[in-house]
């Protein structure tokens, strides 16, 4: 019989959710918990009752789920968020008075407030070092500064993309995939960057969503341009509706017609 692991999802507090090792603890909806991470310990809440899974199927074992959350937890974690806005204020201070070309864009503290972790972006690379003294001197504790892209900017500040929905980076996505602009003209977008681009300014990744689909719907159809043979004569194919398997042919005769794939 297969090794089984009972796996829970927990949301975190940057919004993501993602699946740990709910050990032989007893988790129910709702409950706050204390999960590892690969920054530390961090406060999360059960979203489902543990299920479980073979363990045949993880490359690499799932964190685990350390503890049910104390009261003492709940205050620290409230006390984190303040001093975060705090840390946030005296980094953005600091930035001005060296004048550094950097963006602040978020700051982080870990529950056990043994690291701070400051985000920013940057075009060029930047002699922190000075500044990682300040903030140490003034927080007492380990200093980390991570420069990061503008689609992570775009991940942890969170906000609306054009479909009127939550980022999906900042919603559900662990890892950023590759977004290509053959996968706008494999789907017949406009090649418009206003209209394709996310508010990171760079290809929206729901453009690799449907990409796999309209390639497989696009294998019965002829290429635009093609010559073919339909039932009302020879012509040549002038447009692709590749949802409905149809194609709009221009006929050596005069005139167009419509015609699914299934009639050629």
């Amino acid at each position: 019989m297969e090794k089984m692991i009972r796996l829970v999802f927990i949301k975190l507090p940057n919004g993501k959710t993602e699946e740990f090792d709910a050990t032989q603890l007893s988790l129910e909806t709702g409950e706050d918990v204390i999960v590892e991470t690969e920054k530390g310990l961090v406060l999360g809440k059960v979203l489902s009752p543990p299920h479980e899974k073979e363990k045949r199927f993880f490359l690499k074992s799932p964190r685990k789920v350390t503890r049910k959350a104390t009261a003492e937890d709940l205050e620290q974690f409230q006390g984190n968020q303040q001093l975060e806005k705090e840390a946030f204020q005296f980094c953005l201070q600091k930035i001005r008075e060296k004048g550094l070309n950097m963006k602040l864009v978020k700051t982080e503290i870990l529950l056990d407030r043994s690291k701070a972790l400051f985000y920013f972006t940057s075009e060029k690379r930047i002699d922190f070092r000075e500044l990682v003294r300040d903030l140490a001197a003034e927080f007492k504790m380990r200093i980390e500064m991570r420069q990061i892209g503008v689609r992570d900017e775009a991940k942890m500040v969170c906000g609306l993309g054009s479909c009127g929905r939550e980022l999906c980076c900042a919603k559900f996505m662990n890892r950023f995939e590759l977004v290509s602009v053959k996968m706008a003209k494999e789907q017949n977008l406009a090649l418009n960057p206003t209209k394709i681009s996310g508010v990171c300014g760079r290809l929206m990744c729901c453009l690799a969503y449907e990409f796999p689909t309209y390639v497989d719907l696009k294998k019965d159809l002829p290429k635009v341009g093609k010559h073919i043979m339909t039932p009302s004569g020879k012509g040549k194919v002038i447009r692709q509706n590749v949802l409905s398997q149809t194609v709009t042919v221009e006929l050596e005769e005069g005139g167009e017609i419509t015609i699914h794939a299934s009639e050629l």
